[in-house]
């Protein structure tokens, strides 16, 4: 966040690749700096880039204007950059970035496209739903308490509907304010109370059809960062701890925190990985193959390469699925409340026959 706006993945991402263009066609950094601040759009992106480029032409090294902005440039972004600037290869790193970028905005895309349809389709069905039993359910019962003369003699799945539509119209400011509290609640919790976030990203990965596909978008985004850090000439230990900062899951990190452990002792880092639980043993012996071979960077590589495309698979079956689910879900709901409306007219029509 800067300026009280946001700087979109997308557009950082657009603008690394652009200035690894710019630099490795030989234009120093400052005039590659005030050609991409030009050509941008007036928002939080281009205050920030006139803001680094102030710091590089008073004689502040590039990685270091860039941290000064952490809500918009992230450790991992200045380590790499940083990294850069140490071996001379800033273009190339910057290269790789950008590659990392938008292969995690892809992915990202891609779970939030699957889940718009789904999450669409539930927050419309409720709330037509709740207008139905609350606006509709009670005209019937009006019309039928006048045929049967009390909700008693009327058939059971009639009676259900009609209860719960009375229940809806009286306390739906407190199912309202219960879901809302519960929702502030859980937040709170997962802010501020250690035990109870660690519980909660545990849990996530047992979860059925959910839980597989969380732990492989774990590993993925753990092989892509750490391999692509210590290929830009990041040391493990730093890589490492920067890995553990952004990789979002309690449990994870803490498998992180194990390899940077064992590293730290002179160990390797197979071992931890495969006692952690986290990762299977194909990725362990992969790990392992690479650290003897002296290629673990290239060996990340695949392994992150064959996870995100077996999340994109696991994406695409598990909300095919899932939207399924839903209809199949949504058709029961709507039957039986057609049944409980209708079933009070067959009675009547079979008792005047």
């Amino acid at each position: 966040m800067f300026g009280g706006r946001r700087v979109t993945r997308r557009a950082l991402a657009e603008f690394t690749s652009q200035l690894a263009v710019l630099l490795d066609a030989g234009i120093p950094i400052t005039k590659c700096l005030r050609i991409l601040e030009g050509q941008m759009p007036p928002g939080a992106l281009r205050r920030t880039i006139a803001d680094v480029l102030e710091d590089v032409e008073s004689g502040t090294a590039f990685s270091e204007a860039l941290g000064k902005h952490e809500a918009v440039f992230d450790t991992l972004y200045t380590s790499m950059v940083r990294a850069g600037e140490a071996g001379g290869v800033q273009e190339e790193i910057l290269n790789r970035l950008a590659s990392f970028m938008d292969k995690a905005e892809e992915i990202r895309s891609r779970v939030k496209a699957a889940l718009t349809y789904p999450i669409a389709v539930c927050l419309v069905a409720v709330v037509v739903m709740s207008l139905v039993f609350i606006f509709v359910i009670p005209q019937f019962e009006e019309i039928f308490s006048k045929q049967f003369g009390s909700v008693d003699k009327m058939p059971w799945a009639t009676k259900l509907v009609i209860q719960i539509g009375e229940h809806l119209k009286a306390w739906w400011w407190a199912w309202l304010l219960g879901v809302g509290g519960i929702y502030a609640l859980f937040a709170v919790l997962l802010a501020r109370v250690p035990a109870f976030r660690r519980f909660w990203d545990g849990l996530k990965l047992r979860f059925p059809v959910f839980g597989p596909l969380q732990k492989k978008s774990l590993v993925a985004r753990f092989s892509r960062t750490f391999g692509t850090l210590i290929q830009s000439g990041v040391p493990h230990l730093g890589a490492l701890d920067i890995v553990g900062d952004s990789i979002g899951n309690v449990r994870m990190g803490e498998a992180v925190s194990a390899i940077h452990a064992s590293i730290r002792e002179g160990a390797g880092i197979a071992v931890p990985m495969g006692e952690s639980g986290m990762f299977d043993d194909i990725v362990v012996n992969m790990v392992d193959v690479g650290e003897q071979t002296g290629e673990l960077d290239r060996m990340l590589a695949k392994v992150a390469d064959r996870y995100e495309t077996e999340v994109d698979r696991t994406i695409d079956t598990t909300f095919q699925v899932l939207e399924t689910g839903i209809i199949i879900v949504l058709a029961v709901v709507v039957g039986f409340i057609i049944y409980a409306l209708f079933s009070p007219l067959l009675k009547l029509m079979e008792a005047l026959g």
